[in-house]
């Protein structure tokens, strides 16, 4: 299992009062997978640029088509950029992967027996592995579901990111997160200004 992977399992199996956005989840994941890259050795960050630095083998086929779609000519990609990029659609992916792999199952919600499905995590070894993660408070995990609003938040007395490259992907993702959230009050304020043009 990748951090994407726990991290996926994680926002589902926490069932947040406020459900996390598939925008919102999609670019942390973009981000777990950068970190994951970093620590395989398949990607440098220099100053907040990606540089490509070698193919290694990476046994996760959704990880290995990350490492596939690194910019690998100057002038190389931000960070930004790359959450952008990569993290479209990026969390359906995930879910599918974990379908096809027998980590989620689906089941319907609601009493009625044709009301809309949604997933959960099934007792597994990925499963157990993400919740030992999360347990443990590993700094990685928890910095990167905070950016998702999951958890509580870190106090400064808490063992932090001890890497350079990781606490840069992490720190966009959080601006990542937030630019999408203005975006979407930004729509919100035209459509309620639009509407109220309208009626009045």
């Amino acid at each position: 299992m990748t951090t994407a992977k726990d991290l996926f399992i994680i926002a589902i199996d926490l069932k947040p009062e406020q459900a996390v956005g598939q925008g919102d989840l999609s670019l942390a994941l973009a981000g777990a997978e950068l970190i994951d890259l970093v620590g395989a050795g398949a990607v440098t960050v220099d100053d907040e640029h990606l540089l490509p630095d070698g193919a290694p083998t990476l046994d996760d086929r959704l990880l290995g088509e990350a490492a596939a779609r690194l910019v690998r000519q100057p002038p190389y990609e931000r960070i930004e950029d790359w959450l952008w990029r990569r993290g479209r659609d990026l969390s359906a992916a995930y879910q599918t992967a974990l379908e096809e792999d027998g980590e989620l199952t689906r089941k319907r919600s609601g009493r009625l027996s044709f009301g809309p499905h949604v997933v959960e995590p099934v007792d597994s070894a990925g499963r157990r592995r993400a919740a030992d993660r999360w347990e443990e408070q590993e700094p990685v995990l928890v910095a990167l579901a905070s950016a998702l609003g999951l958890g509580a938040a870190r106090s400064d007395d808490e063992p932090g990111l001890d890497d350079e490259a990781v606490t840069t992907v992490v720190a966009s993702v959080h601006d990542a997160v937030m630019e999408l959230e203005a975006v979407r009050q930004r729509r919100t304020i035209e459509n309620s200004a639009f509407a109220n043009l309208w009626r009045g």
